[in-house]
């Protein structure tokens, strides 16, 4: 094993335990209640927002969004990212073709979660707001404007193969077992959350079977046997693992902080 290799040996290893801290991390046993529930989702809807900026960046670094336009580099890859665009900007839902983030506010309507915060906070983008200062305005989440933050940060400075290991390692690999986690730790019957549990488990079907896999291919098409790329890919990864572990903490304790609940 070369100095590379060893290297990437740690720091895989080092993913990987983040990974399990995220999986089984505590904040799925603390949502017992509908009420618990509506604010884990007011909080994690601008994660699936960033969520949407991470694709559309690696929409743009693998293939041509301008005009005029050119060919991209890697057909394989501008197919693969498309697919996934495809899915993640108007996927079939019961509701019709839309968006996951779109889907994700339906469900917080539906069990009676608030969008006040994250629909003026997308107003305020549409009318030309910086992300930061629009987040700052509506008062979003503290830990919420870290996360986001870090997230677009990775988007505007980042090359487009630490991009893929923060949308891999941060995102899509470990996605589905998270939501396993959620799902095996709650207690609500599918009836109480239909469109939320509809979008868990969609999330779960198309990552782990689709979209895990492809991101895997894009890094090896993108990195293309180059150590440093793969090291600079998977050190991104980690930094975005760790983000959401902190989002989660913060979470975690501010529902440990409010009243009992009622139990549903």
């Amino acid at each position: 094993m070369d100095q590379y290799e060893a290297r990437l040996a740690i720091i895989d290893t080092a993913i990987d335990m983040q990974r399990r801290l995220l999986v089984n991390h505590p904040v799925f046993h603390a949502i017992r209640s509908i009420a618990e529930l509506r604010t884990f989702m007011e909080w994690h809807a601008f994660a699936v927002w960033d969520f949407m900026s991470l694709v559309k960046r690696l929409q743009a670094g693998l293939t041509c969004v301008s005009i005029p336009w050119v060919p991209a580099s890697s057909a394989d890859a501008a197919r693969l990212i498309n697919e996934i665009v495809l899915s993640e900007e108007c996927d079939h839902t019961p509701l019709g073709f839309m968006s996951h983030f779109e889907l994700y506010l339906q469900a917080m309507r539906d069990i009676g979660a608030s969008t006040q915060c994250i629909d003026d906070f997308l107003s305020l983008i549409r009318s030309g707001a910086d992300a930061a200062h629009a987040m700052s305005r509506v008062e979003a989440p503290a830990p919420v404007q870290m996360f986001v933050n870090a997230t677009l940060e990775t988007c505007r400075e980042r090359s487009t193969h630490e991009v893929l290991g923060a949308f891999l390692f941060g995102r899509e690999d470990v996605i589905p077992d998270m939501f396993r986690s959620l799902l095996k730790r709650w207690q609500f019957d599918q009836k109480q959350v239909p469109l939320f549990h509809y979008y868990l488990t969609r999330h779960i079907e198309i990552d782990a079977e689709e979209h895990g896999p492809a991101a895997r291919t894009l890094i090896s098409d993108v990195t293309r046997g180059d150590p440093l790329k793969r090291e600079a890919a998977m050190k991104a990864g980690f930094v975005a693992i760790t983000a959401r572990i902190k989002l989660w903490d913060a979470l975690f304790s501010h529902l440990r902080n409010r009243p009992a609940p009622q139990m549903c």
